[in-house]
């Protein structure tokens, strides 16, 4: 597994430059590396001359010492106490590239008798060893963050075409001619002799003769005049899709200094 490393770097500023020599050979003998370790002596060298300051500190050291803070730190105040107590005892800076790393060479500092600045600031800038040694972020970052446009397809409802049966009736007609028939009874008088035949029917007796006639018959058929059918088929066509991403863009812009030791963003703030 990849492990990200983080850049640290730790400072513990002395009163004594003897401290600081100290500070840094317990760090060696804590595995830190020698090249990781550097150490500035710029007030008393030794306990034994109390009160001694280095007076060969020039206005050029006391800048690099004050852009070297300027740099670390981001709180303008707590900057400048830094550079007062730097440029008054020595300071070990400790490049280191781990949070844990840091952790160590911190608490190895503050054994050693680091400063503890904001407690020293609060005395009124007294040099009196105190603990506490500070470390800082050598690394800051910015993500970038990119947005990208996926383009796909669904399917969607845009109308149809529905089919719906019923029953409707229509009067119709047609013409018949009908035959009927009708029976008549007819009574002639006669006048003769009767005969055998006529004898032969004197008796009881009954005719019978019907009467017919035509009537409508209709009789319906089903037939299959007309087919209704839905059938659909599919076209394509090509549709540009338009949108808009966004992305992160980020501006590098180096700080310079005066000869008064502000920098571009000190300057920008005093013309508003």
């Amino acid at each position: 597994m990849t492990q990200q490393t983080e850049r640290q770097t730790v400072i513990g500023i002395f009163d004594y430059g003897v401290d600081a020599q100290m500070a840094a050979q317990q760090l060696e003998k804590a595995g830190v590396a020698n090249s990781k370790i550097d150490v500035i002596v710029n007030g008393a060298k030794d306990k034994s001359t109390p009160g001694t300051a280095n007076n060969t500190t020039n206005a050029d050291s006391n800048n690099r010492v004050g852009n070297f803070f300027n740099s670390m730190l981001d709180n303008r105040d707590e900057s400048a106490r830094y550079s007062e107590l730097a440029q008054k005892g020595s300071v070990v800076t400790v490049h280191t590239t781990s949070r844990d790393e840091a952790r160590k060479v911190a608490e190895t500092l503050d054994k050693c008798g680091a400063i503890d600045v904001n407690e020293r600031a609060s005395q009124g800038g007294t040099m009196t060893s105190s603990a506490k040694g500070k470390w800082t972020d050598s690394s800051a970052s910015i993500p970038v963050v990119e947005e990208n446009m996926q383009v796909g397809k669904r399917e969607v409802e845009t109308g149809g075409v529905r089919l719906r049966s019923r029953i409707v009736e229509r009067p119709v007609e047609e013409k018949l001619r009908l035959r009927e028939e009708h029976v008549h009874v007819e009574r002639n008088p006669v006048n003769r002799p009767a005969n055998e035949k006529d004898l032969a029917s004197f008796k009881d007796g009954e005719k019978i003769m019907t009467e017919h006639a035509e009537v409508p018959l209709m009789k319906k058929e089903a037939r299959v005049v007309e087919e209704v059918r839905l059938e659909k088929d599919s076209t394509s066509r090509e549709e540009t899709v338009k949108g808009t991403v966004r992305k992160q863009d980020v501006e590098v812009d180096n700080l310079k200094t005066d000869v008064n030791n502000r920098t571009d963003r000190d300057i920008r703030n005093d013309r508003k």
